[in-house]
């Protein structure tokens, strides 16, 4: 058995789709020595995109981990999905990151993905570097593009190069270097205005700054993010990136000793079709034939299981690992853990992620077997997509009676549908795509069960709950009013995942969200109580009070721009009326006309089936989830 480099940086590549980030991760991989020849995203030949659905369509679909060397560090890299379908698989890599790299076209600039993919950075305090792509295609930009990051992006950028002979083959990178004293310039007004302290170091003698060490600081907090311009098909620029990536990004003190605590982000299956976890390990070590607790989230409620590791392999060079005990700050391959699913925190509940990054799936849609005979296999076999992706939450739906899934948008449709050919041979067939509505309390409602012989229920149990209605996106919160030790922890689990679930339908059939639920007022006796006791009043009490508080049923909305040429305005104008779209913006150039507002998440797949045939496919339509809306007339049902 090898042990490996107690040295390693987890590093994410993330794009807009399009914006060529495998193609950087073949380059990166090229440059290392891992691959002899870059594959080609066109031709499926990437080390990365390993699914023949995902080399057929040429998208990421899956988030996959190669391994490279930078010296005595080894760099995880983890290439994540860049179409808005697979937003989840996202989420589940940022959860494991120390770094990453945000991608985008010098052609078609910043992105709807890629303002949602650095917010969501910035805000979780991911260290960011900026790589501009495709400087050798026609049409690639430089100083504009750099407006147009530091506007829709961050002010807090610093170019680290500049391009000569940009949009054509011929392109190349010059790199700046802090002995020139224009860049030196450059870079001092920028660390001077995110750091008080050197300021006053430039102020007081400006000559014994180091401005790289204060640059690498402020990239390792946050404050300054470096953009590097280059090719991933010609490889103009990536090597300063590599430079970059080595001394900017951080690479955190790993805690060897205690019990191991890790991340699960990414669950496979292997040739024998056991279950393979993905484990970040935050600290200590993993062996084979060790028992690992995992937790998991339910219904508000922490559960456990218990399991004993089989095998462990780390990343070594490439997609390929090495039976290795898994050192902090590695990903390890771990086999033996029957229970796991994604999400789940190894070793510590403390280890549970607060809450999703992005929304949940907005859309639903009922999947039925072509053959009916194949209706059993089939529900059998959504449940082992869902261990690769919750967030499908395959489901009974009550109006047809038939298995339903949640997801992201159309294309995540026909993925399903491929894997439970391929891999299942099972042929499906789903109905149209739907939205997924919430329900929002109007008013504040109080209630009451006391124990006692004057009940009309025979259950041990006294509950007070109120209900409030809470701000918009703040989901379903629970807590308590009384002491702690006024109930035993059974007793006082009861209630919470009794709140979580019934809530989880509303008056109108859908979850009941944006407010909190508070525990006023508990009372038992001894072994007396029981926590069916707690879970049936609970439920009752909460019935009643739904009905008391009444509910807003909301509708998911996303905000869109539209660009579209000259002359078919109207057009556009009339697709999008039919859409019910809000427009807030609109103006128009001699040549380009553009269009910004909210639609409803339904009618997005309509409007982009649409745009191309009046646009002679000229039109660019971006669009991403904004909020949930009240629905106007009759509020539609839900089973």
């Amino acid at each position: 058995m090898s042990y490996l480099s107690p040295s390693f940086l987890n590093l994410g590549i993330l794009a807009h789709v399009d914006a060529g980030k495998t193609s950087l991760t073949e380059r990166l991989l090229f440059n290392a020595g891992i691959i002899d020849r870059v594959g080609s995203v066109d031709s499926g030949s990437t080390q990365t995109d390993s699914m023949d659905l995902e080399r057929r369509r040429g998208i990421t679909i899956q988030s996959a981990v190669v391994a490279f060397r930078l010296d005595d560090l080894t760099v995880n890299l983890i290439d994540t999905p860049g179409h808005t379908d697979f937003i989840a698989e996202v989420e589940r890599a940022l959860r494991v990151l120390d770094g990453a790299v945000l991608v985008v076209s010098a052609v078609e600039g910043v992105q709807a993905q890629t303002r949602v993919l650095f917010r969501t950075l910035e805000r979780l305090g991911v260290p960011t570097l900026l790589f501009v792509n495709k400087v050798d295609r026609r049409g690639a930009r430089e100083a504009d593009l750099l407006d147009d990051l530091a506007a829709m992006l961050s002010p807090r950028l610093l170019p680290m190069g500049t391009v000569r002979e940009i949009g054509t083959g011929a392109a190349s990178v010059a790199p700046f270097a802090f002995g020139d004293p224009a860049f030196t310039d450059r870079a001092v007004e920028m660390l001077t205005a995110g750091s008080d302290e050197f300021l006053a170091a430039y102020l007081d003698d400006p000559d014994a700054l180091d401005c790289e060490a204060e640059l690498a600081a402020q990239v390792r907090s946050g404050k300054a993010h470096p953009v590097y311009f280059g090719s991933a098909v010609t490889g103009a620029g990536v090597a300063a990136l590599t430079e970059g990536v080595r001394r900017f990004l951080p690479v955190p003190s790993r805690d060897p000793e205690g019990a191991p605590v890790g991340t699960v982000f990414k669950v496979e299956h292997g040739a024998a079709g056991q279950k393979v976890a993905y484990i970040r390990l935050h600290r200590g070590r993993i062996a084979p034939r060790e028992q690992l607790t995992t937790y998991r989230r339910v219904d508000g409620a922490i559960e456990s299981f218990e399991g004993k590791v089989t095998g462990v392999e780390v990343f070594a060079t490439g997609t390929a690992t090495v039976m290795a005990v898994a050192e902090p700050g590695s990903i390890a391959k771990v086999k033996g853990l029957t229970e796991v699913r994604i999400g789940d925190a190894i070793g510590s509940e403390e280890a549970l992620g607060s809450g999703g990054f992005f929304t949940p799936p907005t859309l639903e849609t009922v999947v039925r077997p072509v053959d009916p005979k194949d209706r059993i296999p089939l529900n059998r076999a959504l449940l082992s997509l869902a261990e690769r992706d919750p967030l499908v939450d395959p489901h009974l739906d009550e109006l047809s009676e038939e298995m339903a899934v949640r997801l992201y948008g159309e294309v995540q449709k026909e993925v399903v549908a491929s894997l439970l050919d391929e891999e299942f041979g099972i042929a499906v067939e789903f109905e149209e795509t739907r939205a997924i509505h919430i329900e929002r309390p109007v008013r504040t409602v109080e209630a009451l069960h006391e124990m006692g012989p004057w009940q009309q229920t025979p259950h041990i149990a006294t509950v007070g709950l109120r209900l409030e209605p809470g701000e918009p996106g703040s989901g379903l919160h629970y807590g308590l009013e009384v002491e702690r030790g006024s109930l035993t922890r059974a007793l006082r689990n009861a209630v919470e995942e009794t709140v979580h679930k019934i809530l989880k339908r509303g008056l109108y059939g859908w979850a009941v969200t944006d407010c909190r639920v508070l525990l006023t007022a508990t009372g038992y006796i001894g072994r007396a109580s029981t926590a069916n006791d707690f879970r049936e009043v609970t439920a009752f009490l909460l019935d009643v009070m739904l009905k008391e508080a009444g509910t807003e049923v909301c509708e998911p909305v996303n905000s869109f721009h539209v660009e579209f040429p000259a002359g078919t305005g109207n057009a556009v104008l009339k697709v999008l009326g039919e859409a019910r779209s809000n427009i807030k913006g609109q103006f128009s150039t001699e040549t380009t006309g553009y269009v910004s507002g909210f639609m409803p998440t339904e009618a997005v797949h309509g409007v982009e089936r649409r745009l191309p045939g009046i646009t002679e496919g000229l039109a660019l339509f971006t669009t991403e989830f904004a909020e949930y809306r009240p629905v106007y007339g009759t509020p539609p049902r839900r089973g």
